[in-house]
């Protein structure tokens, strides 16, 4: 057995990461093992995500982002570089408890990259997983040195897509 935890990265432009990350919980609970899913930006607790998960004991959504971000110098970005720390501190809580064997960061390399959160914080945390633990990072943006610390990294990348062409957010697709 690795003496560190699995680490995964899914960043870029493009549609897919946390829908990736939401699929591996659901793959883990298919064998029995739980997940826990922070949403270190999202806001929105009407999505399919959360339907979903409210009707699996293995996967449990922590939604503490306070949605899309405003420029740095906006009055409310202070807002939200709070719910980020708390969002952090819900993760070391759940990596505390050990009862989960995925842990899905969500959105936190853009928390990272739009300086939410130091980058040092979220690499002191990967250090301070188990290694019976699998981590998944989403966001776009990920960091040089985040990138560094992870054993898969994948990168979507926008080709095209609907919303750029007025296509609405459509229930079980975007929402």
């Amino acid at each position: 057995m690795s003496q560190k935890p699995r680490i995964l990265i899914f960043t870029g432009d493009g549609k897919g990461k946390t829908t990736a990350a939401l699929g591996m919980a659901f793959r883990a609970a298919g064998h029995g093992l739980r997940s826990s899913i922070v949403q270190f930006i999202k806001s929105d607790t009407s999505v399919g995500e959360i339907a979903a998960a409210e009707n699996s004991a293995a996967i449990e959504i922590h939604t503490t982002g306070l949605g899309f971000l405003p420029p740095a110098d906006d009055p409310h970005f202070a807002q939200h570089r709070a719910a980020a720390q708390a969002s952090l501190a819900k993760a070391v809580e759940i990596l505390t408890e050990r009862k989960v064997s995925l842990l899905i960061l969500d959105e936190i390399c853009l928390a990272v990259a739009r300086g939410l959160l130091e980058e040092r914080q979220v690499l002191d945390f990967l250090n301070q997983a188990p290694p019976e633990i699998c981590l998944v990072l989403t966001g776009r943006y990920a960091t040089p040195a985040l990138v560094a610390a992870a054993d898969t990294v994948t990168e979507m990348l926008s080709i095209k897509h609907g919303l750029a062409t007025g296509i609405t957010a459509q229930k079980g697709v975007e929402r």
